[in-house]
C-alpha cells in the first residue's frame, strides 16, 4: 500500500490579496504553518482552493510556489479534474512538469458520465501523470457521480493509481472498497469520517479543519494506531466542534478562511461566487477558536 502521502493532508486555501490576485507571500507562509502543525501532504487548487475560480495558470503558479517552499518535506498534491477530459488531462501534464509530486482528480462533475466515460476519462489522465501517484477523488455531494467500489476497484489497477479521497461518508462502500481493493490507501474525504474510517482501514484524511488542528488530528491517528482507541475516541471527540464550526457553518473554504484571518492570516476573502463569513458566523468561529484555546480572545 502506497503511504508516499502521509496520513494528514490538508486541502489548502488559496490566499487572495486585497486585489484578488494570489498572494504568493501569504502561501508559503501557509505552507510553513501546515508544515508546523501536523500536515504530511498537501492539496494545492482543490475544492477547498477554490479550484473553480482560479485560472490553470494560477493553479501551476500554486503548485511551483508550493514546490519550491516545501522542498520534498511535504508532498504537493495537486488538483487537476475536470468535466472535461482534454482539460484535465493537460493541466495533469503541466502539474506534473511543475514538479507535483502527486495528482488529484474529482470524478467528472455536472456531465454525469457513464461508467464507459468515467473509466476512459481516469485512464487519460493517468496516462498523462506518467509515472507520478494519482489519489482519485470521490465526491458524490458536489459532482452527483458516485464512484460505485467495483468501479474504484477497476480504476485501482491503473499503474500509477496509489490512493481514493472518500468523501461518500457511507461505511458500507467503504467496507466495500476495501475488500475489493486492498492494496489502495484509501482517506477519509470529510474531517468528520476521520475516525469512523480509521477503524475500517484508512490511512488518514483529506482534511480542512488541519489548517486549525492538524497536529490534534495526527495525534488521534498516533493514538488510534498505538491501539489506545478509548483516548483516540476521547480526543476525536473534543475536536469535534472545531470539526462541525469550520465544516457545516457555510460553504468552505467561507469557515476556514475566517477561522485563519482570526488565527492572523491574511488569506483574503474567498473569490465570488463565495463570499466572507457574515458577522454572526465569524462569532461563531471566534467563540469556538477560544474555547478550544486555538486563539487570543483579543484577536
Amino acid at each position: 500500500m502506497y503511504t508516499g502521502f502521509g496520513t494528514i493532508v490538508t486541502a489548502a486555501v488559496t490566499p487572495f490579496g486585497a486585489d484578488g490576485s494570489i498572494d504568493h507571500d501569504e502561501w508559503r507562509r501557509l505552507l510553513r504553518h501546515l508544515e508546523a502543525t501536523g500536515s504530511d501532504a498537501v492539496v494545492v487548487a482543490g475544492t477547498t482552493g477554490e479550484s473553480p475560480t482560479i485560472s490553470d495558470e494560477e493553479k501551476l503558479e500554486l503548485v511551483r510556489s508550493a514546490v519550491d517552499e516545501l522542498a520534498g518535506r511535504l508532498r504537493v498534491i495537486a488538483g487537476t479534474g475536470s468535466n472535461d477530459t482534454r482539460h484535465a488531462v493537460e493541466l495533469t501534464r503541466r502539474a506534473v512538469e511543475a514538479g507535483a509530486d502527486g495528482i488529484l482528480v474529482v470524478s467528472p462533475y455536472y456531465n454525469n458520465p457513464p461508467r464507459e466515460g468515467l473509466v476512459r476519462h481516469f485512464t487519460a489522465v493517468c496516462r498523462a501523470a506518467g509515472d507520478t501517484p494519482v489519489m482519485l477523488y470521490n465526491v458524490p455531494a458536489r459532482t452527483v457521480v458516485n464512484l460505485e467500489p467495483d468501479l474504484v476497484a477497476e480504476l485501482a489497477q491503473l499503474p500509477n493509481v496509489v490512493a481514493l479521497k472518500q468523501a461518500n461518508p457511507e461505511l458500507g462502500q467503504f467496507v466495500e472498497i476495501r475488500s475489493l481493493a486492498p492494496d489502495l490507501a484509501i482517506y477519509a474525504g470529510n474531517d468528520d469520517t476521520l475516525l469512523p474510517m480509521l477503524a475500517e482501514g484508512a490511512v488518514g484524511v483529506v482534511s480542512v479543519a488541519s489548517h486549525v488542528i492538524g497536529d490534534r488530528m495526527q495525534r488521534v491517528v498516533e493514538l488510534w494506531r498505538e491501539g489506545r482507541e478509548a483516548e483516540a475516541r476521547e480526543l476525536a471527540d473534543e475536536l469535534g466542534d472545531v470539526i462541525a464550526t469550520i465544516n457545516t457553518l457555510t460553504t468552505n473554504p467561507i469557515p476556514v478562511k475566517a477561522a485563519l484571518q482570526l488565527l492572523g492570516f491574511e488569506v483574503g476573502p474567498p473569490r465570488l461566487p463565495l463570499v466572507e463569513a457574515t458577522g454572526m458566523q465569524r462569532e461563531r468561529i471566534r467563540a469556538m477558536l477560544e474555547r478550544h484555546e486555538l486563539v487570543a480572545t483579543h484577536a
